[in-house]
């Protein structure tokens, strides 16, 4: 058995096969286009991730040959609402950190609808009145579900509850709220049919083989998957964002509004109608600040040098960073907040802030574990890690100083 792989990220698509024994072999990696018009917002062009993932997806192909299978993992509630005649966007896609609805979420608690702006409903509604169309003409898709219309050639129209479950638009059963759909303006037929996560969803006939369709999931439940926590433990992915993921033996939870933690309830996976129940938590800056120190402010040539500098010097000389970027996230939840240095002297330079930031995504991780470890009542034994900021070791170790684990 050997299954190809489409992993579709904040900043970058991958493709891979995958064997019975877990080995990965022909990776191909494309960068994606991420605008930001307006501070806050983020926007990627939906017709170009489909052309990089079947051009992606084919090299692949190419170099490994025929794969028995199909998986689709990829950044939650990034928004695309498209014409299913044509196939065109009606605008940007709005990706998982859009703020750009923080204003209609607040008016929308006065009509007792509570939605956050990371989530997709409010986007859809902003994509929606943005084509000026009437609902019943347009369809709504996050990335796997957009991803897979295009794999099977425009016949499977379909999401995976833990991707549904961080839409904003689903009942406790992980169904479509119809109710609230209707509140919202939107149309029931623009939905997606909700399927499990792991199942057989026909052909991707769009590839040479037309492997088949087997897995859509979430790009944190994938890690948690991944991490080999599919029943116990947690893990924290430093992408862009950080995100711990808290799985256990739980039942299902009474409410999808966050916890007076801060974290909230999500879905690990699904099969055979069963869902299994996931605690998480979101630091929406990480790995997006050290792109601010590289792209923006020029303090580095490369991500890899962050860890050298951080080394250079014994501490940060009483600088500190809070990292909120695009606001702050688990705990506190303030989309308001921003980025700040503290603790600046003359005495301060390059090294002392590259210290600063790496130390304050280190206690963002430490926030998110302390919020889950109120909220679950237990303690962990040890905390998995992944995501491409886990090469740097003074990050790495920094969490472990704060958290108090291997």
């Amino acid at each position: 058995m050997r299954a190809l792989t489409v992993d579709v990220g904040t900043t970058s698509l991958r493709t891979a096969v995958v064997d019975e024994t877990g080995a990965v072999s022909a990776v191909v990696q494309r960068a994606l286009t991420i605008r930001s018009p307006q501070p806050g917002e983020t926007e990627l062009d939906a017709a170009e991730i489909a052309t990089i993932a079947l051009a992606c997806a084919r090299e692949t192909l190419a170099q490994a040959g025929p794969c028995d299978v199909l998986g689709i993992t990829n950044q939650r509630a990034t928004t695309v609402v498209f014409d299913p005649v044509t196939g065109e966007p009606v605008g940007p896609a709005l990706g998982w950190q859009d703020l750009r609805t923080v204003i209609d979420c607040l008016t929308l608690q006065g009509q007792n609808i509570r939605l956050a702006p990371n989530q997709s409903a409010s986007k859809v509604r902003w994509l929606l009145a943005l084509s000026g169309r009437p609902a019943h003409e347009l369809r709504f898709a996050t990335l796997e579900s957009w991803l897979a219309w295009h794999l099977t050639s425009r016949r499977e129209r379909i999401t995976d509850h833990s991707n549904a479950g961080v839409t904003g638009l689903v009942d406790l059963s992980i169904g479509w709220d119809l109710a609230l759909v209707e509140a919202l303006g939107l149309d029931p037929v623009m939905l997606p049919t909700i399927v499990n996560t792991m199942g057989d969803y026909g052909p991707a006939d769009a590839l040479d083989g037309a492997p088949h369709l087997t897995a859509m999931i979430g790009d944190q439940s994938a890690s948690l998957f991944g991490q080999g926590c599919a029943t116990q433990g947690a893990k924290i992915t430093f992408g862009t964002g950080a995100m711990l993921d808290w799985r256990s033996d739980v039942s299902a939870p009474t409410t999808l509004t966050r916890y007076r933690s801060g974290c909230f309830p999500t879905v690990a996976h699904s099969q055979n109608g069963q869902l299994a129940w996931a605690m998480e938590g979101i630091g929406l800056s990480a790995g997006s600040c050290i792109e601010w120190l590289r792209e923006d402010l020029g303090l580095i040539a490369n991500a890899a040098d962050t860890e050298a500098l951080a080394l250079s010097v014994p501490d940060a000389n009483g600088v500190s960073f809070v990292p909120a970027l695009s606001g702050l996230g688990t705990p506190q939840w303030d989309f308001g907040a921003r980025g700040a240095f503290f603790g600046l002297t003359r005495g301060a330079n390059r090294a002392h802030l590259v210290r600063a930031v790496l130390e304050g995504i280190a206690h963002t991780g430490a926030d998110l574990l302390d919020a889950a470890r109120v909220e679950s009542g237990t303690a962990l034994a040890e905390l998995r890690v992944d995501g491409g900021m886990t090469a740097n070791r003074f990050l790495m170790q920094s969490l472990a100083n704060v958290t108090g684990l291997p």
